[in-house]
């Protein structure tokens, strides 16, 4: 590292666009005391990066990306010199000033990493998105954080300048400076290249916003849950050192993108923080993160029951000696998928209940404090409770609203929808439980719509708003159908208009259709034509009349 050094901009110059669209006080969550031994910081990127550095640690793995090329190495003074030439390039070429947001575009890549902690360190909020995410999705979260810089991994562009040209016809401001990085054109190498290799972190409060995470209620309309410094030090203590115990020795794997708190902590902050080895692939399928454990030597990993379900019949094909950790989220972990696990592997399965509102699991336990049923217990300095319908807590054995309260909350960015998840200063996630007489937290779903298929989290309005554009869709209805593999799929119930026939072909076009026009994770993989929709007298939609299954003249497509 050279010895140039230079401070980030002004504290006088400050975007308070997050801050001023906080919830009302009287809205925000009660946050208890962080689990010892967390440090109150000014900035994560000192937790995560400066803490390894200058005790003789500075060679040490901190980064494995894997590519078609194969593995690439990044040390922690590798990765310090990438992310403060980044934070160069952020803050005196595309004039980044601290409280402002970014987005962040691409695969799980070592670019995207970078790019995600620079923006931290020179006291920007990461909005870091779904690589798959088409263009009038991305258009939503730009327009409602007000987001003028990008980062964009150079094969996802398209999109973007999709909707950079969508938002930019009605305010200029917006999407002014994107910076591509990997490939043959980006500019973001190129231009770091030139910038001094350190980087003085922005010093603001540990209440400073870091990321606003974007995830999709039951309207469909997106929601950015709002997370400071000090929450990302506060998973770090959590549920990765009380749980997962994450040390130096760890190299942490998994397929949950960035995008998602989940894979944010598991694959990048909860490694780093503990001085252990974070490993990202772009894409994976279950035999490919097989081999990805097994020519890394992982020891964590994360992913979704689906993957567990499908990785089972092949795990005899590879060496996964070094795995002590599997941990599962996303969805519902069926009790066969862990006993089929354990079964193949010798391993007792890590299931964690958690929130892109809480940032990250808040339930769980360690292997060998499993209760047949259970999830687990709330992690240290968490509390959950069940409530009634007044929102009066339950007694040990009743179902009701799970309520959450802990080191970390929801803070929703300018959405009314905040009094919903937070009531009394308890976090109310939408899921259905009970708790044992030992705090044990046992399962029942969801209390609203949501569906959930392989771990993504899909919103029937908004698959039914595409089909609706299509000419031959009169009315339509999506639910949540169930599935072996994917835990649920997206079923569409749709009236044709007159002149249109049912049939498969017709049904491929409609899936088609959803797939061109958001991302393709939500397309309807069941298309069940009908003659017409249940309806209350008051002509509401009965959606559990549909969940029933299809009637008599119903006729299904699958692909």
């Amino acid at each position: 590292m050279s010895n140039t050094s230079t401070k980030p901009a002004e504290a006088s110059r400050r975007d308070r666009f997050v801050e001023a669209n906080l919830p009302e006080p009287h809205l925000l969550p009660s946050l208890e005391a962080v689990p010892a031994p967390a440090r109150q910081t000014t900035n994560a990127t000192h937790e995560l990066l400066d803490a390894h550095l200058g005790r003789g640690t500075d060679a040490r793995l901190a980064l494995l990306s894997a590519d078609g090329w194969g593995l690439h190495r990044t040390s922690y003074a590798a990765l310090y010199e990438k992310v403060s030439r980044v934070a160069h390039v952020l803050v005196q070429e595309m004039g980044l000033v601290p409280g402002e947001r970014v987005l962040l575009r691409g695969p799980n890549t070592l670019m995207l990493a970078v790019g995600w902690l620079a923006v931290a360190r020179a006291g920007g909020v990461a909005v870091t998105t779904m690589p798959l995410l088409r263009a009038k999705e991305l258009r939503d979260v730009v327009s409602k954080a007000r987001i003028r810089l990008a980062l964009c991994d150079e094969r996802f562009s398209e999109e973007l300048e999709l909707c950079r040209a969508m938002v930019r016809m009605g305010d200029t401001s917006l999407l002014e400076h994107v910076a591509h990085f990997n490939g043959n054109g980006a500019d973001l190498e190129r231009r770091m290249a030139t910038r001094p290799d350190t980087f003085e972190a922005w010093a603001g409060k540990s209440t400073e916003p870091a990321l606003i995470g974007f995830t999709s209620g039951t309207t469909g309309v997106p929601k950015g849950a709002i997370h400071t410094h000090q929450d990302l030090i506060s998973i770090c203590e959590g549920f990765a050192r009380h749980v997962l115990e994450v040390n130096p020795d760890d190299r942490c794997c998994g397929t949950p993108p960035l995008g998602f708190t989940f894979g944010l902590g598991g694959l990048l902050c909860f490694p780093l923080y503990h001085g252990a080895t974070g490993v990202l692939a772009e894409s994976l399928t279950p035999a490919g993160l097989l081999q990805l454990i097994q020519d890394t030597e992982a020891t964590l990993c994360f992913t979704v029951p689906t993957f567990y379900r499908q990785m089972v019949p092949l795990v005899q094909q590879y060496r996964l000696g070094s795995l002590r950790h599997s941990v599962s989220a996303g969805e519902s972990l069926p009790a066969t998928t862990r006993l089929d696990w354990h079964a193949a592997t010798g391993l007792q399965m890590i299931d964690g209940l958690g929130s892109t509102e809480l940032l990250h699991v808040f339930v769980s336990c360690k292997p060998q404090d499993y209760r047949p049923g259970a999830i687990g217990r709330a992690i240290p300095g968490y509390q959950v409770v069940a409530l009634d319908e007044a929102l009066q807590p339950l007694p040990p054995g009743s179902t009701g609203l799970l309520a959450v309260r802990g080191p970390t909350g929801c803070r929703y960015l300018a959405d009314s929808r905040q009094s919903q998840y937070v009531r009394d200063g308890w976090n109310l996630p939408g899921d259905v439980g009970w708790l044992d007489q030992d705090g044990y937290v046992y399962y029942a779903g969801r209390a609203d719509d949501l569906i959930v298929s392989a771990g993504y989290n899909i919103t029937g309005p908004e698959v039914e708003a595409v089909l609706l554009q299509h000419p031959a869709v009169s009315e339509c209805a999506v639910v949540g159908a169930p599935d072996a593999a994917r835990g649920q799929i997206v079923q569409a119930h749709v009236v044709l208009r007159y002149g249109f026939e049912a049939s498969d072909v017709l049904a491929s076009e409609l899936q088609d259709f959803v797939k061109a026009t958001i991302a393709p994770y939500k397309y309807p993989r069941s298309i069940v034509f009908c003659s017409s929709l249940p309806r209350t007298e008051s002509g509401k939609l009965q959606r559990f009349k549909l969940r029933l299954g299809p009637g008599a003249s119903a006729r299904a497509g699958n692909a």
